[in-house]
């Protein structure tokens, strides 16, 4: 029997094989090709991009998607664009990660009791994937939440990863409550007797820019998820 980390990293190389969306993998491949001034002449990622972090996680983080000259450029979730600077700065600051540095992957980043994926694992164009997208990725997601087994708490970055996480753990057999949560900064909902969701407003520029999303703000989410992992283990 595999171990959860093999489990973990055997998932990670299907997912990094996928071609299920034409119009996705030419859009991360377009990106690549034609990187904006500051990032030419890097190696691009350019595939799709799979979860990040401890194995044996108790929180588990759900966004939207890689940015495309952010993760799609190097192939870690959240790392190389201003919401992962934002992101990794408040998981260090919560004691889940060991530094908040945020480039590349030998950075030597490490999260500690935090897995960060997301609901759909390539670029998408104005952050926006199809119905029919979102469908296709699902399964890689319902199998973290297998494979994730400690899990108990869900922070969803903005309403995106709230209603894929939602939908995902309908799909494994976690029953969810109706009518639906709404999504909401601050908001919180119990699943079962396993998850609780938590919802984040989006470390985006557009949202940390104009203050919609400050430090304390995404500070108070992470902290109320510190406790709630914390009482789930007593």
């Amino acid at each position: 029997m595999k171990s959860r980390a093999a489990a973990v990293e055997a998932l990670a190389e299907e997912v990094h094989s996928c071609f299920k969306c034409p119009r996705l993998v030419a859009w991360r491949e377009a990106e690549a090709a034609d990187p904006p001034k500051r990032f030419r002449g890097q190696t691009y990622w350019a595939r799709p991009v799979s979860g990040f972090g401890d194995p044996a996680a108790r929180i588990l983080i759900v966004g939207l998607a890689p940015a495309a000259h952010g993760a799609n450029r190097t192939g870690r979730m959240f790392t190389g664009d201003r919401s992962g600077e934002w992101l990794y700065a408040a998981l260090h600051r919560a004691a889940l990660a060991n530094q908040a540095t945020w480039e590349r992957p030998d950075d030597g980043l490490r999260l500690r009791d935090a897995y960060i994926t997301s609901v759909v694992k390539c670029a998408p164009p104005a952050n926006k994937p199809t119905t029919e997208e979102r469908d296709n990725c699902l399964p890689y997601l319902e199998r973290e939440l297998e494979l994730i087994d400690r899990a108990r708490v869900v922070v969803a970055l903005g309403k995106f990863g709230w209603d894929g996480f939602l939908t995902a753990a309908r799909q494994v057999g976690v029953p969810t409550p109706r009518p639906k949560p709404r999504f909401g900064h601050g908001a919180e909902a119990v699943l079962n007797e396993r998850f609780t969701l938590l919802g984040c407003f989006h470390p985006s520029q557009q949202n940390t820019f104009t203050g919609k999303l400050t430090v304390p703000m995404i500070d108070a989410v992470f902290a109320r998820a510190v406790e709630l992992a914390a009482a789930a283990s007593q």
